[in-house]
């Protein structure tokens, strides 16, 4: 690379080739692989998530997953403060970082750092509440009004638990919550180069998405599944059992709809996400565009990283 400094990011949504193509690069380059993926964080959930095979892991060293117990949850600043810690000690050993994965909220936490919000106070939150009661919410929206218009016009008059939020910032930092949102800590400090796999065609995509899901119940997700059932600890509200697929599985575990209703809802959130993962990526700024199958797309990638890699820059 000609920025021997800096990292390289695989971004796509689900089904792309995301992992086929990182794995191909590490073959040619010294790295070791980061995941950026909000599910393949949690132990036991490895079919429904495609996981990297054992096989596939033993071939190049991968990072953050199986972090988490399915009961437990993982923030976008965990996230930010393990992959920082983990960019610079794979750096140090003198390998490059390759972040992989499809859960562009750790990417934005990452890239752009993140703001740092008053945690929520009891007395505080209470104060306004009463006031809440008191003098009905017209009254607070138009509080939040004269304190941060900007919020105000964002924020909904008919949203209780945001408006209460917003002032409950000010009242507690004596900023708005648009100046603190403003203020962010933690941006990546490092050269990247950012590139982005995903199908030309939508359909194509959809098609993946549906091979990729009929593969899942056939290896069988469903057992997977049937064991996170049946430890009794879980539930549907968990951040881990309402990723995708998961959640539709459950669901019909616990006997709301029919296998053929959970494979069809199963495969139209699958669709779903990866709309809004494209959405995000179309916004994103310096990314180097491959599409799904092509045969160059390796040698597209080496022929940017010999040109000199930039720090993140938002549009923001």
């Amino acid at each position: 690379m000609h920025s021997k400094d800096a990292v390289i990011a695989i971004y796509g949504p689900t089904a792309s080739g995301k992992t086929a193509l990182s794995l191909a690069l590490c073959e040619q380059l010294d790295c070791e692989i980061i995941s950026v993926d909000s599910a393949l964080i949690y132990r036991g959930m490895n079919i429904g998530t495609a996981k990297p095979s054992a096989a596939e892991q033993a071939q190049v060293p991968h990072h953050l997953l199986d972090i988490r117990d399915p009961s437990e949850t993982y923030s976008a600043a965990d996230f930010q403060k393990d992959a920082s810690a983990l960019i610079e000690d794979i750096q140090q050993r003198g390998k490059v970082p390759l972040l992989v994965g499809g859960t562009m909220l750790y990417f934005k936490a990452l890239l752009e750092g993140l703001s740092h919000l008053p945690e929520s106070d009891v007395e505080v939150r209470k104060k306004l509440t009463d006031e809440l009661h008191e003098k009905g919410l017209t009254k607070l929206h138009n509080q939040l009004q004269q304190v941060d218009p900007v919020s105000a016009e964002r924020i909904h008059p008919n949203d209780p638990q945001r408006i209460l939020r917003a002032l409950e910032v000010y009242e507690l930092s004596g900023k708005s919550l648009t100046e603190l949102t403003k203020e962010r800590h933690g941006q990546l400090d490092k050269p990247i180069y950012q590139f982005a796999v995903a199908p030309a065609e939508r359909h194509v995509l959809h098609e993946r998405i549906e091979q990729r899901f009929d593969q899942m119940l056939a290896q069988p997700f469903e057992d997977e599944v049937k064991e996170l059932f049946a430890r009794r600890d879980l539930h549907p509200n968990l951040p881990s059992i309402r990723s995708v697929g998961y959640r539709q599985m459950w669901q019909y575990l616990a006997g709301e709809f029919s296998y053929d209703e959970m494979r069809e809802r199963g495969i139209i959130a699958t669709r779903q996400l990866a709309k809004r993962q494209m959405t995000w990526l179309r916004s994103w700024p310096d990314v180097h565009w491959l599409t799904t199958g092509e045969s160059d797309m390796e040698a597209k990638v080496f022929e940017v990283i010999q040109q000199p890699a930039k720090k993140f820059e938002s549009k923001d």
